[in-house]
């Protein structure tokens, strides 16, 4: 009988709805888990059947409109078993020589949390140029010392329950791991299409937060000097205020990101990024246009209560 690799005691967060495409190949790549929550948004698919039979916890999450959103309120409210927790999306795979590593790093006491490396596919062609590799992400972290920055967009409507490109604060020494993990999205770019449509609604309050003065507090700040993201949030107080935006960012990623070299695939995704950064600009000429807001309220019309933030927990029993 063959001997059974042993458990790597860490716990999964896997925020999802709707991705019973993607879930199969993610749920394999975890089997060294020693626990997985999929944190599920009452999905219409098959997505529930199939983390249960692969073992997995899974949890309903009902968001009411206001923070915390799913990744955070998992964080707050989940009964995780192990100290360390990495965070993972449907489209993501965790390959065996990531989690060798995963299973040495947990084991040194000086860290309590470290950036994962993406590296993403886009038509079946991994985007390793046009500024898409490296792309560190905080995913591994001790479960007390992390939470999701508040970028103070979670009552923009139309964004999803999931938070988007926030990045996890942590207070703590944090390292860099080799390998990479792999991000491809297994749904045709329908779906691709609509989630920067909603991706969009949330970068345009970012970036008309930036311009009103929203400041750092709560967020991992802003420092031409400091970590990757730091510089990428310092460039990004710059960026909000460069006109022709779509135009620079089709030439920032296929020309002098060198996105060319990914050949057809490069050149889609650099003007599909062009596409995303116009939506995002007139998105942002709405929010200026009627007071920080996308969808505008009548004045004779009464406000609706605010609901209390009361997500509901069914937890499914792994299957035997």
């Amino acid at each position: 009988m063959a001997a059974t690799t042993p458990k790597i005691p860490i716990s999964v967060l896997i925020p999802a709805k709707d991705e019973e495409q993607n879930l199969p190949a993610c749920l394999a790549s975890l089997e060294r888990a020693a626990e997985i929550f999929v944190v599920d948004s009452n999905s219409s698919d098959r997505s529930i059947d199939i983390a249960t039979a692969a073992g997995a916890k899974v949890v309903q999450f009902d968001f009411n409109g206001h923070w915390p959103k799913k990744k955070n309120w998992a964080l707050d409210n989940l009964p995780f078993s192990h100290d360390w927790v990495l965070i993972v999306d449907c489209d993501e795979r965790i390959t065996p020589e990531l989690w060798d590593e995963i299973a040495i790093a947990i084991q040194q006491a000086e860290f309590d949390g470290y950036y994962l490396n993406r590296r993403v596919f886009f038509l079946g062609t991994w985007i390793r140029h046009g500024g898409k590799y490296p792309d560190w992400n905080l995913r591994l972290f001790r479960h007390r010392a992390g939470r999701y920055e508040n970028l103070q967009t979670a009552d923009i409507p139309n964004t999803g329950d999931n938070e988007v490109h926030e990045h996890v604060m942590i207070e703590g020494v944090v390292g860099y791991l080799k390998h990479d993990m792999l991000h491809e999205d297994f749904r045709d770019l329908y779906h691709w299409l609509a989630r920067h449509n909603r991706y969009s609604n949330w970068e345009a309050q970012v970036y008309y937060n930036l311009l009103t003065g929203m400041g750092d507090g709560g967020t991992i700040g802003a420092n031409l000097f400091g970590d990757a993201v730091q510089r990428k949030r310092f460039l990004k107080k710059i960026w909000v205020r460069l006109p022709f935006k779509p135009l620079l960012r089709f030439v920032l990623f296929y020309v002098l990101r060198l996105g060319f070299l990914d050949g057809r695939a490069g050149y889609i995704y650099g003007r599909l990024l062009s596409q995303y950064e116009y939506q995002i600009g007139v998105k942002l000429f709405e929010l200026k246009q009627f007071g920080g807001q996308l969808n505008v309220t009548p004045k004779e019309s009464a406000p609706s209560p605010k609901l209390t933030n009361q997500p509901s927990i069914i937890s499914v029993e792994s299957a035997p």
